[in-house]
């Protein structure tokens, strides 16, 4: 009897000292080609882990994300990711989980109060403007250096589209490039219908571009649409867009889009679980994790297929 008291008393006693950690995770939007494949990675790392994730979708509204945000440290998660809908909103959410002492990584978007980091937080992410440059010089290179272009912004105020428009300006401005022109630019929020319906505009007025520069790879395959519907020849216009999404990857084995960026998922995703633990478990942990992007072409297409 006392034997049995003992081995109950220990299980009961490993059972409590066993602590399975919860993460709460805040996304902008889940209907987003490369934010579903970036949270898939941190579910399936959780999985891993054998860590319990709470997923929420800000459906792209700022103070609903803030909601989740309270709602979470309300119901005692060990920490919080966030994928912000706005750059700037990020020293609220910081506040709100600096107060209640509670890890929060920011991934992706780069909060505008990254030099102003509380002590249990951080970021994990890409260097946006690495992104720019490589989609552009490409793009450049493609054109030999001359003709005219059009880019395709995602939402204005977000550290993707600010990083990359600003970075393939720069580009477009060098000596190797300044013969290229750019005759518009205008947002499509990360879409692909408006994208496609934008690409339609300038086609119907008169604006025929030899590239379309796209931030993201999902307003890329809009306008490929809307260049097809116009019966325009895809070996006459350079399309090119960011983030490597399987739609993209099978756009470019058509011989239709011409440049991506491969911007890891997986790294992103994985990175910001074992960061959020590692700063939940007191561990040494990097404030700024940068995950490299990676030019893709038609001739190095095939080893991308399965990264994503």
């Amino acid at each position: 009897m006392k034997r049995f008291l003992s081995i109950a008393t220990t299980a009961m006693l490993l059972g409590t000292s066993a602590h399975a950690e919860t993460i709460g995770v805040a996304m902008s939007l889940f209907d987003d080609n490369f934010l579903t494949v970036l949270r898939h990675n941190i579910q399936k790392h959780a999985d891993e882990l054998d860590v319990t994730v709470q997923m929420e979708d800000a459906q792209g509204d700022i103070a609903r994300q803030q909601s989740q945000i309270e709602n979470f440290v309300a119901s005692g998660v060990d920490g919080i990711i966030v994928m912000l809908v706005d750059a700037d909103s990020g020293q609220a959410m910081s506040k709100i989980a600096a107060n209640a002492d509670i890890p929060l990584v920011f991934v992706n978007m780069l909060p505008s109060n990254i030099e102003d980091f509380p002590a249990k937080q951080a970021w994990v992410g890409s260097d946006e403007e690495q992104a720019g440059r490589l989609e552009a010089t490409e793009v450049c290179k493609l054109m030999g250096g001359e003709g005219e272009a059009v880019i395709l912004m995602g939402q204005l105020g977000t550290t993707g589209q600010r990083g990359r428009t600003k970075a393939t300006k720069e580009v477009l401005a060098s000596d190797e490039c300044s013969e290229i022109k750019i005759l518009d630019e205008q947002t499509a929020n990360w879409m692909r219908t408006p994208a496609l319906d934008l690409t339609t505009n300038w086609l119907t007025s008169g604006i025929t571009p030899d590239a379309i520069i796209a931030n993201n790879d999902e307003m890329a395959l809009g306008a490929i649409q809307a260049l097809k519907s116009a019966g325009f020849s895809m070996d006459d216009v350079v399309v090119a867009g960011v983030d490597a999404t399987q739609d993209a990857l099978a756009a470019m084995q058509a011989g239709d889009l011409d440049v991506t960026v491969y911007q890891s998922a997986k790294g992103q995703g994985y990175g910001s679980l074992d960061t959020v633990l590692k700063i939940a478990k007191d561990e040494d942990f990097e404030q700024k994790v940068v995950v490299p992007f990676e030019l893709v072409t038609p001739e190095n297409l095939e080893q991308y297929k399965t990264k994503n």
